[in-house]
C-alpha cells in the first residue's frame, strides 16, 4: 500500500495538473480564434507546465539537483516560446509568458507543500486573465488626477504605514505613531470605496445607489445633499427619503465595521445597542423604496455633494482631532470616570461619529472594558443619526423633510432606547 508520504506527493502532483489546466483553460479561450501553430501554448501545454512545477517541487527535498534541471529546462522552454511567438506576432506582449512562469511557480509552491499559497496565486493570476475588458475599460475611464491620487493612496498604505514606529508616546502614553497614520489609510481607503462606487454606479442610475455609496464616506454629506434636493421639490419625495434611510443603513454598518477593525471588544456590545437602530432604518428603506417604484424620477444630473476622496487633508484632521481627543479623554476618564468621557465622545461624535470610534479603539480594552466601550460608542451614534434629522428640518423644513427625518428620528430613538435597557 502507498505510504502517507506517497499519497501527499500524488495529491500535490494532482493539484499542480489541475491549476496548469485552469491556466490553460483560460489561455486558451482567450485565443480561441488565432490560428493552428500561432499560439504561444494552450491548454496541454500549460497543463504540462504545471505538472512540471509540481514535480519539481515534491524531488526538490530528496533530489535538489534534478529538480532543478528541470525547472531551468521548463523556464528555457518557456522564454524560447516567448521568443517564438514575438517574431510571428505583429505585436509583442508578455502576458502568455509571464502567466507560464507563474503557472510553473505555482506548481511548485504546491510541490513544496505551501499548497494554499500556489493554488492562490494560480486562482488569482485567472481572474485577472479573465477580467482583461474590464481592467482596459476602467482604465480608460481613470482621468490622470485619479492615478496619481491612487499611486498616493498606495505611498500612504504601503510604504509610509510600515515604516512608523509601533510604540506609545506623549501625554499618558496616548499617541502611536502606526494607529495615528492607520486611521489616514482607513479614511482614504473608505473614501475610496465610496468614490469608485459612485464612479460605476453613476449618480444618472439612481440617486439611491449613489446615496449609499457616498455613505461610506460621509453619510452625514450625504444626508445634507438630499436635504437640498428636498427644498427644491424637483424630485418625488419617496426617491430622497429611501435614499436617506438607505445611507443611515450603510452608516450604522460602517460603524460596526470600524468598530470591529479598531476595538473589536465593544463590537458585540456596540451591535446589540445599534441592531434595532439598523433595523428601522431598513423598514424605513424598504417601505420608500417600494414606493419609489410608482415614483417618476426626474432630472438626476445633479452629483450629491462628497467629500474629495483625494484629498488627504480631511483624513489628516480627523487623525489630529483623535490626538487631541484621546489625550483628553484620558485625562476625563482619570478625573471624572465613564460618565466624562461619554460626553467627550458623544459631543466629539455628533457630527463626525469616526472620530470617536477611532479615539475609543485606543482607549477600549486598556482603559475601559469592552461593555462599557460599547455603550460610551453607542451615544455618539445616536446622537449624530439625531443631527442628521435635525440637518434635513432645518435645510428643507418639516413640511418637505419629515420623510426623511420621522426614520432617523426613530432610529435614534431605537439606539436610545436599547441603551436604556442594556445599561
Amino acid at each position: 500500500m502507498p505510504s502517507d508520504l506517497d499519497l501527499k506527493h500524488l495529491v500535490a502532483l494532482a493539484v499542480s495538473l489541475a491549476l496548469g489546466l485552469l491556466v490553460g483553460l483560460q489561455r486558451g479561450w482567450a485565443a480561441r480564434e488565432k490560428a493552428d501553430g500561432s499560439r504561444f501554448a494552450g491548454i496541454r501545454t500549460f497543463a504540462l507546465i504545471g505538472l512540471s512545477g509540481g514535480l519539481a517541487g515534491v524531488l526538490y527535498g530528496s533530489a535538489p539537483g534534478p529538480a532543478t534541471v528541470l525547472l531551468a529546462a521548463a523556464g528555457v522552454l518557456v522564454i524560447a516560446g516567448y521568443w517564438r511567438d514575438a517574431r510571428l506576432a505583429e505585436t509583442v506582449s508578455g502576458t502568455s509568458g509571464v502567466v507560464a512562469l507563474l503557472t510553473l511557480a505555482s506548481g511548485l509552491l504546491v510541490g513544496l507543500g505551501e499548497r494554499l499559497i500556489g493554488t492562490a496565486v494560480a486562482v488569482v493570476m485567472v481572474l485577472l486573465l479573465a477580467m482583461r475588458e474590464q481592467l482596459h475599460g476602467w482604465i480608460d475611464r481613470l482621468s490622470q488626477r485619479e492615478v496619481l491620487s491612487i499611486a498616493r493612496f498606495a505611498l500612504i498604505a504601503l510604504v509610509i504605514l510600515p515604516l512608523l514606529p509601533d510604540r506609545d508616546f506623549g501625554p499618558y502614553d496616548a499617541w502611536n505613531p502606526r494607529k495615528l497614520w492607520l486611521i489616514v489609510v482607513l479614511v482614504s481607503g473608505f473614501s475610496f470605496a465610496g468614490y469608485f462606487a459612485t464612479r460605476i454606479v453613476g449618480a444618472a442610475r439612481g440617486i439611491i445607489a449613489t446615496a449609499a455609496a457616498g455613505a461610506l464616506v460621509s453619510s452625514t454629506a450625504v444626508t445634507a445633499s438630499i436635504a437640498n434636493r428636498m427644498k427644491e421639490a424637483a424630485i418625488p419625495v419617496p426617491v430622497l427619503a429611501s435614499a436617506v434611510s438607505v445611507s443611515s443603513v450603510v452608516m450604522f454598518l460602517r460603524v460596526m465595521v470600524l468598530a470591529g477593525l479598531l476595538a473589536p471588544g465593544a463590537l458585540p456590545t456596540l451591535a446589540t445597542l445599534v441592531a434595532p437602530g439598523l433595523t428601522v432604518s431598513l423598514v424605513f428603506a424598504a417601505w420608500y423604496l417600494h414606493r419609489t417604484r410608482f415614483a417618476e424620477v426626474g432630472d438626476t444630473s445633479h452629483e450629491m455633494t462628497i467629500r474629495n476622496p483625494f484629498d488627504i487633508a480631511p483624513a489628516l484632521m480627523l487623525a489630529g482631532l483623535v490626538m487631541v481627543l484621546t489625550v483628553a479623554s484620558l485625562w476625563v476618564l482619570q478625573n471624572f470616570g465613564d460618565r466624562g468621557l461619554a460626553l467627550v465622545l458623544a459631543i466629539s461624535g455628533t457630527v463626525d461619529v469616526d472620530s470617536a470610534i477611532i479615539t475609543m479603539g485606543g482607549l477600549a480594552g486598556q482603559t475601559l472594558d469592552p461593555r462599557t466601550a460599547g455603550l460610551v460608542l453607542a451615544v455618539p451614534v445616536a446622537l449624530n443619526t439625531l443631527f442628521k434629522a435635525g440637518v434635513v428640518v432645518s435645510v428643507a423644513g418639516w413640511a418637505k423633510g419629515r420623510a426623511a427625518a420621522v426614520p432617523l428620528i426613530a432610529s435614534a430613538l431605537a439606539v436610545g432606547f436599547a441603551w436604556l435597557v442594556l445599561r
